[in-house]
């Protein structure tokens, strides 16, 4: 199993890849993979949803995202702009169109279940959907999926935690653990990047591997521009003002003046990664990095890497390359959901990923790029995931900036030294898998413990 760069960068939108992105596939899913013959019986669809889905996908727009799936939409695709008429045209007319077709009966507040008391064994993001015919006290079709974070799918068949779920190819660099990568690279006499290069251009070949690298890039970027342009209140009951646009401009009026700290420098970085998580809580246009949670802390150190390393295209490719692979191990050796090892696994494993990828644009050795990953997940480990009002808004996006300048500290740590220390990047990612385990399920995602309880919600 090979998680390529397509399956931990998926572009998609706001404010959750495991409560807003997986249900939505997952409600596609459902009706895509139903036989015709039963598809063409359907007059109601039913979904219930447990664990963390129940306690905080509301606040995480699971309920809108289900609605989008049922109706055929993709979240990579998906007009954002048109969302909230779709939905109000759903709630108004009391139908839903399944897969953009045949119009069904369907009542949003009846038809989407929270089930607040069941946690399912696989995962806490669990969801069962039932297609009903006429009667409606027996369903015609039933299936549980999970959301197993980063946008990722599966279902009971397929899940175990802390699955690898990528594509089931051979590449000519296999690897499940960093110690092999590292092997493998001393072996060839190659920089990681070019061995992950060579895995990637395998799967799909080399022009469109740079095409996609081009593309996230791209996607990452826009998100930071348009987040640092747009002003207003965030959505959700919270009353969260966007602050990216006061500090950019803020930054912009200290540029031109003399004895500016070099400190400044991360202030942008801070900038940076809150203009995308503002988008995020907006429902906005973003890519899991690996989370939708953590989505900021890649995009804001890749940016710094452009505007102040002076890294250019090639390096901004190895440096996602290399962040894909360390993302790629944390997800097959641990977890990168919230709901199942809190926020350690995504803004932690954002900021190992973000740590390795600077460090490899930069020109770092192999061992320099494992030790700068360790460092930035070794400071995680233990955070816990406990969003205010089940909102991907406090204390997430600032926990995204902090990840972000963690990240660089972590690299310019790792490059001060020859690469050797004492703990690896394959020990901190069990660490985190082992405290995951132990964390108490109030600080994994549902809004029940921790921060979450320093403001009640109304």
């Amino acid at each position: 199993m090979y998680i390529s760069l397509t399956d931990l960068f998926k572009i998609g939108i706001g404010p959750s890849s495991s409560h807003t992105v997986g249900p939505m596939r997952a409600a596609r899913r459902f009706l895509i993979e139903l036989p015709d013959d039963l598809l063409a019986k359907v007059t109601r669809v039913r979904v219930e949803l447990f664990g963390s889905l129940a306690h905080t996908g509301h606040g995480h727009g699971t309920d809108i995202a289900l609605q989008l799936g049922f109706s055929g939409e993709l979240p990579d695709v998906v007009d954002t702009v048109a969302i909230p008429q779709m939905i109000l045209a759903i709630g108004q007319s009391e139908s839903i169109k399944l897969l953009g077709e045949r119009a069904i009966r369907f009542q949003p507040m009846l038809d989407i279940r929270y089930n607040l008391k069941d946690v399912l064994p696989l995962h806490s993001n669990a969801m069962t959907f039932r297609a009903y015919s006429d009667d409606m006290s027996k369903a015609i079709a039933e299936r549980t999926l999970y959301s197993i974070g980063g946008g990722f799918i599966v279902d009971e068949d397929e899940a175990f935690v802390g699955s690898p779920r990528g594509g089931e190819v051979s590449v000519p660099y296999p690897f499940a653990h960093m110690v092999e990568l590292l092997a493998r690279a001393t072996d060839a006499k190659l920089p990681m990047s070019e061995l992950l290069r060579a895995n990637e251009h395998h799967v799909r070949g080399a022009a469109a591997t740079s095409d996609f690298l081009d593309r996230i890039t791209k996607t990452f970027f826009d998100c930071i521009d348009k987040g640092l342009a747009t002003r207003g209140q965030l959505p959700g009951g919270l009353n969260v003002k966007r602050r990216a646009p006061d500090i950019h401009n803020q930054l912009l009026v200290e540029r031109g003046q003399r004895g500016i700290a070099p400190h400044k420098a991360l202030d942008w970085v801070s900038a940076y990664a809150i203009a995308v998580n503002e988008e995020n809580a907006a429902g906005g246009r973003v890519v899991t990095a690996p989370t939708n949670g953590a989505a900021g802390v890649v995009p804001a150190v890749l940016r710094y890497a452009q505007d102040f390393c002076n890294v250019d295209r090639a390096g901004q490719h190895d440096f996602l390359l290399v962040a894909s692979a360390v993302g790629a191990l944390c997800k097959m050796n641990a977890s990168i959901s919230g709901a199942e090892v809190g926020c350690q696994g995504e803004v932690g494993s954002a900021a190992a990923m973000a740590a390795a990828g600077l460090a490899a644009a930069l020109g770092a050795s192999n061992e320099q790029i494992e030790n700068a990953a360790e460092i930035a997940l070794e400071h995680h480990l233990g955070m816990t995931c406990d969003p205010i009002g089940g909102l991907v808004q406090i204390p997430c996006i600032e926990r995204n900036a902090m990840g972000a300048v963690k990240a660089i500290s972590a690299t310019s740590l790792a490059m001060r030294g020859d690469g050797t220390h004492r703990v690896s990047l394959d020990q901190a990612i069990d660490t985190m898998r082992r405290t995951g385990a132990d964390m108490q399920s109030k600080y994994k995602e549902t809004s029940q413990g921790g921060l979450a309880l320093a403001q009640v919600e109304c």
